[in-house]
């Protein structure tokens, strides 16, 4: 089982039945979200669904700000991997394509990755995110995963157009899921054309 790379983590696993208890921490911390949301989650919730004691779960959190985080960059880890498996079956060198699977990964996490919705990759904890620039790890792992798809070096002129593509499409993908619980459709397709629009200058 592969250990989740975090690092808001007090204490890493180093042995499979630890990384498994800190999967099933997660997993449980994901559920709970989705059922009583951030305000009404607790450790000792998370410790009784995941069938661990209350110890296990400061053994490698803090407090559920961290824990939240962890799953946060989990997130981006699964996502990271989708996004891969994709590409590798896009018409090479199409950026279109790319953007596609890029934000249709992102739409499939919003509407079936337990927790996703409240947590995301980190922008939608409710405790004082922003200093933590998630948008810029995603945009970074996007820049290497599109740069070597497109046969390009991820240089800064790719970083600064693709971060400016990532928020924009936060901001307005969390738009169209405050309009409609399942992404209104109206709203991702204008999401999609404006990142075309807007890529295609730096990409064509």
């Amino acid at each position: 089982m592969a250990v989740p790379h975090v690092t808001s983590l007090r204490r890493a696993p180093v042995q499979r039945r630890s990384a498994e208890r800190l999967t099933r921490i997660l997993d449980a911390c994901a559920a709970l979200l989705d059922e009583v949301g951030y305000d009404a989650l607790t450790t000792r919730a998370v410790a009784e669904r995941a069938g661990v004691p209350i110890g296990s779960v400061y053994r490698f959190f803090g407090n559920k700000r961290q824990m939240a985080d962890a799953l946060a960059q989990r997130n981006l880890r699964h996502y990271t991997e989708h996004v891969t498996t994709r590409l590798k079956e896009a018409p090479p060198g199409d950026w279109r394509a790319a953007m596609d699977v890029v934000l249709d990964e992102y739409l499939g996490m919003k509407r079936t990755a337990p927790g996703f919705a409240l947590v995301d990759f980190g922008n939608q904890i409710p405790v004082g995110t922003r200093g933590a620039a998630p948008n810029t790890r995603v945009a970074d792992r996007l820049g290497g995963l599109i740069a070597g798809y497109l046969g390009r070096t991820p240089d800064d002129d790719l970083r600064r157009v693709l971060l400016v593509a990532v928020e924009s499409a936060d901001t307005l993908i969390q738009l169209a899921f405050s309009t409609d619980p399942d992404g209104d459709p109206a709203i991702i397709h204008e999401t999609r054309e404006l990142l075309r629009a807007y890529l295609g200058r730096v990409l064509d």
